[in-house]
């Protein structure tokens, strides 16, 4: 199947996908179940309805229709066997390490992660649970920075701040022979864009609130892996934590993923303008985007993304604090503001003032900002940019 045809089959998954009209008297869009638990002809039936709370209506902290066909159209896109859908990114973070750690065990983080997993790493060590990062996506570092007691590699593909691209088949090939399991946050990419589970990634991370929700209105999280393993996530992090999705969420997230392939391409297509823009402006250092040619990893992204989505960062030549939030404060179009993957362009930097030092020793500029670009028109998202970079 070439590019265009996966495309278009993940296009059928998004809007077609278990919405079948004819189950609800012909209604467009299919009614939200937003009861909290469902009741039965006799106490048999939910007896054995109880044991098997994964795949039986019970109570929606396991499974609910409007939550199921969410999970059931991720699930397709990413090929992966099924998918859990959580009440945030973290959550479902949360769940896919706890799943997979134990006291005495080491987490191996593949160069720049999103800042709140590496938070929920260090907050692990209170259990006896050790991690690292190696500075580096080749593949003899990262055997190298593997321990005797490490129990998973946790990538972003591509990587965080720097959206480097890592050779994801040979390090899942890697870890499978030494026993290790490969969480990999796919928030960047969607499935749209990378499948990592058919380069044998074990578990596939989302964050819902971007891309896949796409209108600044979902908090929500998903895990796609094997049944195998979220079968055993299910019984334990997923019921006994709590976090799962509710329906309302569940609904904007079937209405994010209608339009999530025509989103995309809006997002690539301004992205590689703004992109190409900024390449030769006068002062910016670096234009960190895989999507342009003249980034180190451009032709390796081929090898696992077939698309690329609006976020991207730049580094300005002057990297002072002063300079940074002159810059961010100069923007019109572009708004402050935390995460990214909405219709909306963003801008932020990490680059508080306070934290240079930090920021230095976990090998980040301090003239790192963070764009994420929306949908507006390519025009006003580069006048703007023109006009911030020029009042600096």
């Amino acid at each position: 199947m070439d590019k265009r045809e996966e495309f278009l089959r993940d296009q059928r998954i998004c809007m077609n996908m278990n919405e079948e009209s004819e189950q609800f008297e012909g209604a467009v869009i299919p009614p939200t179940f937003g009861n909290t638990l469902f009741t039965f002809k006799d106490f048999e039936s939910l007896i054995d309805a109880e044991k098997s709370q994964q795949t039986k209506y019970v109570y929606c902290r396991g499974t609910n229709p409007t939550v199921e066909a969410a999970e059931k159209k991720l699930a397709a896109l990413e090929r992966g066997e099924v998918c859990k859908c959580f009440s945030s990114g973290m959550a479902a973070i949360s769940a896919s390490l706890t799943a997979s750690v134990k006291t005495g065990d080491h987490v191996l983080c593949i160069s720049h992660l999103y800042t709140s997993t590496m938070d929920l790493l260090k907050y692990l060590s209170k259990f006896g649970v050790e991690h690292s990062v190696v500075y580096s996506i080749d593949l003899e570092d990262i055997e190298a920075a593997i321990m005797d007691h490490t129990t998973v590699i946790y990538i972003e593909n591509p990587t965080d701040t720097y959206l480097r691209i890592i050779d994801i088949k040979a390090v899942s090939a890697l870890a499978r022979s030494k026993g290790i399991r490969t969480i990999l946050d796919n928030s960047w990419a969607t499935p749209l864009f990378q499948k990592p589970l058919t380069h044998g990634i074990d578990i596939v991370v989302h964050s819902a609130s971007k891309y896949l929700g796409g209108h600044s209105d979902l908090l929500g999280g998903a895990l796609i892996t094997s049944r195998e393993i979220m079968d055993s996530i299910f019984k334990k992090e997923y019921l006994l934590m709590g976090g799962a999705l509710g329906p309302y969420a569940a609904a904007l997230l079937l209405r994010g993923l209608r339009s999530l392939p025509l989103r995309m391409l809006g997002h690539q297509e301004n992205a590689k303008k703004v992109a190409g823009y900024l390449a030769s402006h006068p002062e910016v250092a670096a234009v960190h985007y895989p999507g342009l040619p003249s980034h180190p990893d451009y032709e390796k992204a081929s090898m696992f993304l077939t698309g690329f989505s609006g976020l991207m960062s730049i580094e300005l030549k002057n990297e002072s604090f002063e300079q940074v939030k002159k810059v961010i404060n100069a923007f019109s179009v572009f708004q402050i503001g935390v995460s990214w993957g909405s219709y909306e362009s963003l801008v932020l930097s990490p680059n508080y003032g306070y934290n240079v030092e930090k920021l230095k020793q976990e090998r980040i500029s301090p003239g790192i900002i963070r764009l994420s670009v929306g949908l507006e028109h390519e025009d006003f998202l580069i006048n703007d940019l023109h006009q911030a970079l020029q009042e600096s």
